[in-house]
């Protein structure tokens, strides 16, 4: 039991810089942001009519947002840019070309290979959520 509690500290609770435990919560935070994105991509495809890709660009900038703040509170804690609203521009800055790999990747799966938007989405979450990861996790120290 008393191992079950370090591995819940160690991934959960304590902070860190380890690159696998890191990964390991943007991995989680990911898809909570992820759950925001996708859901109103949905929602905006679906029952507002608006085309896919402005969908996907209000959706992922709604996932960025979440992304940010719970990434910021819990996985990235010693940023380089001391000020805030400098590390939000680096880290939306991340963000921006995030969405356009992210929109040039669904459209390329969608529109041109014939893909179902929304499984297009998770293929495209996965390969730009690895963008994000490391593009972000330069903009802050290892200690």
């Amino acid at each position: 039991m008393r191992k079950l509690q370090e591995l819940v500290s160690k991934l959960f609770v304590n902070s860190t810089n380890n690159l696998l435990t890191q990964l390991f919560r943007y991995v989680f935070v990911g898809g909570i942001a992820f759950v925001v994105d996708f859901g109103l991509l949905f929602a905006l495809t679906e029952y507002l009519h608006l085309y896919y890709i402005v969908s996907a660009t209000i959706s992922f900038i709604a996932g960025l947002l979440t992304n940010y703040l719970l990434a910021t509170a819990w996985i990235f804690k010693n940023p380089k840019i001391k000020s805030r609203t400098g590390e939000f521009i680096a880290y939306a800055l991340i963000g921006v070309v995030g969405l356009l790999l992210n929109n040039a990747i669904l459209y390329l799966l969608t529109s041109i290979i014939g893909i179902y938007y929304l499984l297009s989405k998770i293929i495209t979450a996965a390969i730009v959520m690895l963008y994000n990861f490391f593009g972000r996790r330069l903009l802050y120290r290892n200690k």
